[in-house]
């Protein structure tokens, strides 16, 4: 028997362990899928949450319910991969062998990474949306906020879902017009890019629709630190940016253990060939 091992049932996990088990014989191919707890995330949700169109029990379902039947899915960290033995760790320990790993490990914020993003202010003046407990905590704040300046940051690319951050600033400004508060709110988007998107046909409509809603942008903005008491953000080139409200899109990496077991890069995210993913 061969065994086919996939790290992380999230979309993707999921979704390939269907395909293959159709694809593969159960005579000939087992096939274990580790992930850390039962919780099924569905994370483009998450960009709703903070504007109460989600509750956020909506978006979680148990990951054994959408694996196939046919597969193992073992609840359990990964504390190490071995490529040259061919072998998974669990955090409990266990020891399994692959003839193929499928990693699927995602992306995960790092808010850690930036120098006084997580200090003073975390989850008081500062927040993310791409992560449940994140979306959860600026729910709470936006429902009492009485206006100032919203200053929504994306510290570095790549980000899961580029869209999303522009997504935000729409919702927002929607959000507070409809509370008949948006003379009070000052948008700002300050972003590494050089312009508001990644496309340069759709940043230039997408760009023209932000001024159109009042809604100012910093581009080539490379943020250093935030200074949570000041409630200020410092890029690399000295410039500032004043915020009352911060609403981060932090860093993005790999999982650790990715990198730890010398499959990516420092980051934690794995160099693959793009027609195969090999």
């Amino acid at each position: 028997m061969k065994e086919l091992v996939i790290l992380g049932a999230g979309t993707a996990g999921t979704m390939m362990a269907h395909k293959l088990a159709k694809m593969l014989s159960p005579e000939q191919w087992h096939i274990t899928i580790i992930d850390r707890d039962d919780d099924h995330i569905y994370q483009p949700g998450l960009l709703f949450v903070p504007f109460g169109m989600y509750d956020p029990d909506e978006l979680v379902r148990p990951r054994t319910r959408l694996v196939p039947p046919t597969a193992r899915l073992l609840l359990d960290g990964i504390a190490a991969v071995d490529p040259d033995e061919k072998t998974v760790t669990t955090g409990a320990g266990e020891v399994i062998h692959y003839d193929i790993l499928l990693v699927a490990t995602g992306t995960r914020t790092a808010p850690e990474e930036t120098e006084g993003l997580t200090g003073s202010g975390w989850y008081d003046t500062a927040f993310d949306f791409y992560t449940m407990p994140g979306a959860r905590a600026l729910h709470d704040k936006l429902i009492w906020w009485k206006g100032g300046t919203l200053v929504v940051n994306v510290v570095d690319m790549p980000i899961k879902c580029p869209v999303a951050p522009l997504e935000f600033l729409f919702l927002a400004d929607a959000f507070f017009t409809e509370r008949g508060m948006r003379d009070d709110v000052r948008i700002v988007y300050a972003t590494p890019l050089d312009a508001a998107f990644t496309k340069p046909r759709a940043s230039a409509m997408l760009g023209r629709i932000l001024e159109e809603r009042g809604i100012e942008v910093v581009t080539e903005f490379h943020t250093a630190r935030v200074h949570g008491s000041s409630r200020k953000l410092e890029g690399f080139d000295g410039r500032e940016v004043d915020y009352d409200l911060l609403v981060s899109i932090p860093l993005h990496a790999g999982a650790e253990v990715i990198a730890d077991s010398k499959l990516g890069n420092d980051l934690g995210f794995v160099p693959t060939d793009k027609h195969t993913l090999q």
